[in-house]
C-alpha cells in the first residue's frame, strides 16, 4: 500500500508556493476589462487575496506516516498514509488541484504549495496510491 522500505527520515515541510493565487489575482483584474460588473471581480479578487493569505500561513509536513497540514505552526489536520487510497494531480504546471482520497473522504487542495517538491515526497510515501494517466 505505502512505501515500507522506506527508512526513518526527519519530517519534511514542503516549501509555499505563491504562484496560483498570484495568478489568480492578475486574472481577477482582467475581469474588470470584460464589463460584468464590479461583483464578478470582488468576490473572485477577495478569494484570491484568500489564497494568498492561505499561502503564507499554511504549510504540510509530510512524516514517515502522515499528513500534516499546519496553520502558522500549529497543526490543525493530521491524514496518515495508512488511511490513503489514492492521490493525483490536476494541473500541476498551472498549479492546480491536489486531490487525495482517503477510506472515510475525498480531498481538493488547491496547489499553494511547490508542487515538485511535494510529489516528490508523495512518491517517496505513497508511490504506489498515485493514479497515473492511462496508457496511450
Amino acid at each position: 500500500m505505502f512505501n515500507t522500505k522506506s527508512k526513518i527520515e526527519e519530517p519534511v515541510t514542503i516549501s509555499p508556493s505563491f504562484q496560483l493565487p498570484i495568478i489568480l489575482i492578475i486574472l481577477s483584474f482582467m475581469l474588470l476589462f470584460l464589463n460584468i460588473g464590479y461583483w464578478p471581480t470582488i468576490v473572485f479578487a477577495a478569494f484570491s487575496f484568500f489564497l494568498l493569505l492561505q499561502s503564507f500561513t499554511l504549510r504540510i509536513k509530510i512524516t514517515n506516516e502522515d499528513f500534516v497540514v499546519l496553520q502558522l505552526g500549529k497543526e490543525i489536520r493530521t491524514f496518515p498514509f495508512k488511511n490513503w487510497i489514492s492521490w493525483k494531480f490536476f494541473f500541476p504546471i498551472i498549479p492546480g488541484i491536489f486531490y487525495f482520497r482517503e477510506k472515510s473522504s475525498p480531498h481538493l487542495l488547491p496547489i499553494l504549495f511547490n508542487p515538485e517538491q511535494l510529489k516528490k515526497e508523495l512518491i517517496k510515501k505513497v508511490e504506489s496510491l498515485e493514479i497515473k494517466p492511462p496508457l496511450k
